[in-house]
């Protein structure tokens, strides 16, 4: 079994992305990995050049900024690391720049991947989601956040990034195929210094149209982003950060006043939550995949 693992990144110095970390935390798992730099001048190639793996093949990538709509510019790229994938690697890992693997999970994600292998119906790997907001102590949990996606897909040309490189569908639009890789996936992509946070949202309009609802859910006037005002529903985090992460978490040097006992919904969705919380269940769930059982 050959695993390729990717991530596309721009501007990660400018807007402080974890990258390096991102791509540590599936090194382990790879025997390739494939890595995107799109055209910036901030040192962002420079940065994963200084991991210094093996492993690792940069490539340079120009980035169609006509592509604001849905943030299509991101599955686009992500397409284009998709198709030089070479055949040889059976599975393709895809890490987004702000997304970290606990390396707890390393032994599951990979028994998932053996597991799978001849499994022609299965297109990829599920994996769950922590959204982490405004510090590392604080996870988003409203329906806002998705709670599953693929990161692990089969190499497949069939199988493509979908709209904003969230997830991913078959070329006709249906949804891919899924079953648990036991691991989860820690979002730090809202987890920086407030005046930066500012920064990377309004430089988010160069790639989502200003009426898209991914900027007017979090766009805000002023000079630094107000965590305060920019959700709905946190609940507390208790576990353990990966090993990559840990220097990044004990540098932190703001503290927003967040609460989980803030909930800023609708009455319908104040019951939607009620019932995602008290049964598991999160009712008309937008999924990119359907999900099957493993073996």
């Amino acid at each position: 079994m050959k695993v390729c693992g990717f991530c596309i990144v721009k501007d990660a110095v400018k807007y402080d992305y974890p990258v390096v970390e991102a791509i540590s935390s599936i090194l382990p798992l790879c025997d390739k990995v494939i890595v995107s730099v799109g055209d910036c001048d901030d040192g962002t190639r420079e940065l994963i050049a200084g991991i210094g793996d093996e492993k690792i093949e940069i490539v340079d990538s120009v980035w169609d900024s006509t592509l604001k709509k849905g943030g299509k510019v991101l599955s686009a790229e992500t397409n284009k690391v998709l198709d030089i994938v070479p055949g040889e690697y059976h599975w393709i890992f895809n890490i987004q720049a702000d997304e970290v693997v606990h390396e707890r999970y390393w032994p599951e994600i990979r028994q998932s991947m053996k597991t799978n292998l001849d499994d022609r119906k299965i297109d990829g790997l599920i994996f769950r989601y922590r959204h982490f907001f405004g510090t590392y102590d604080y996870v988003a949990d409203s329906r806002r956040w998705y709670r599953h996606e693929i990161r692990v897909v089969r190499n497949d040309s069939s199988i493509r990034s979908w709209n904003d490189a969230q997830g991913f569908r078959k070329r006709d639009g249906s949804k891919i195929r899924g079953v648990s890789s036991g691991g989860e996936i820690y979002h730090y992509g809202w987890v920086r210094p407030p005046k930066l946070m500012k920064e990377k949202v309004d430089g988010a309009k160069n790639y989502w149209s200003s009426s898209s609802k991914h900027i007017r859910v979090m766009d805000q006037e002023g000079e630094v982003f107000v965590y305060e005002n920019a959700y709905d529903s946190l609940s507390r985090f208790r576990g353990t950060h990966p090993a990559v992460m840990q220097d990044r978490v004990a540098r932190i040097d703001w503290r927003p006043d967040l609460s989980t006992q803030t909930k800023r919904m609708s009455l319908r969705h104040r019951m939607l939550y009620w019932i995602e919380k008290k049964f598991g269940l999160r009712l008309f769930e937008n999924r990119h995949f359907i999900e099957c059982k493993g073996k």
